[in-house]
């Protein structure tokens, strides 16, 4: 399928579709703003910030030489388990750790889906660590601290459907981990709701 034609459909289906564990570190004050974020699609285009809005938002830093990279198999389960409840699942690659993502854009969106037939939204690679952190790893870094800043890949943020931190989970926690599904459950039964963003 066509870069812009699989993002398209993907927005589309969305659109239609309604320890080390930190749990609301540092008391989160301010909602994300996904429409302030750039949201560079890998495979081109943007995705719109529709998408995750009043959502549910499991954010994933990922790599495709990584001893955690298996775990793409078990976000791909987790996203066609609660898509249609009001999950997203948000895989960010990052070549920030170990350079293990060393390829382009394309070659990793290839990775994904041939590997693990990935189609849970990805943005193109970022920095998620450092100054030059895409600005939703830098909101969450001011929101948690240390907690959500990610130490590896595979590091994972929920976002609840009011667009505030919900938890944190370090590479290791896997996608079915018992801790993580009873977060995302959590996070799930929340209102739908439009609440102010940070500074409005």
């Amino acid at each position: 399928m066509p870069p812009l034609v699989r993002t398209a459909a993907l927005s589309a289906a969305l659109l239609l579709s309604a320890a080390s564990f930190e749990v609301g570190a540092a008391s989160p004050r301010q909602t994300v703003d996904w429409s302030s974020l750039p949201l560079p699609a890998i495979d081109g285009g943007t995705l719109p910030a529709a998408l995750f809005q009043g959502r549910a938002v499991l954010v994933v830093n990922t790599a495709s030489q990584c001893g955690y990279t298996g775990q793409y198999a078990g976000l791909q389960k987790l996203w066609a388990a609660y898509r249609d409840r009001g999950l997203v699942v948000l895989g960010v690659p990052s070549n920030d750790f170990g350079g293990q993502e060393p390829g382009s854009n394309a070659q990793v969106a290839s990775f994904c889906e041939l590997n693990y037939g990935v189609d849970f939204p990805l943005l193109e690679k970022q920095a998620v660590v450092g100054p030059d952190a895409h600005p939703f790893y830098r909101w969450a870094a001011g929101e948690t601290g240390p907690t959500g800043v990610p130490r590896w890949n595979f590091h994972k943020i929920l976002i609840g459907r009011d667009g505030r931190l919900a938890a944190t989970f370090p590479s290791a926690v896997t996608p079915d981990a018992p801790a993580l599904a009873s977060a995302i459950d959590q996070a799930l039964a929340q209102p739908v709701s439009s609440p102010p963003v940070a500074g409005q």
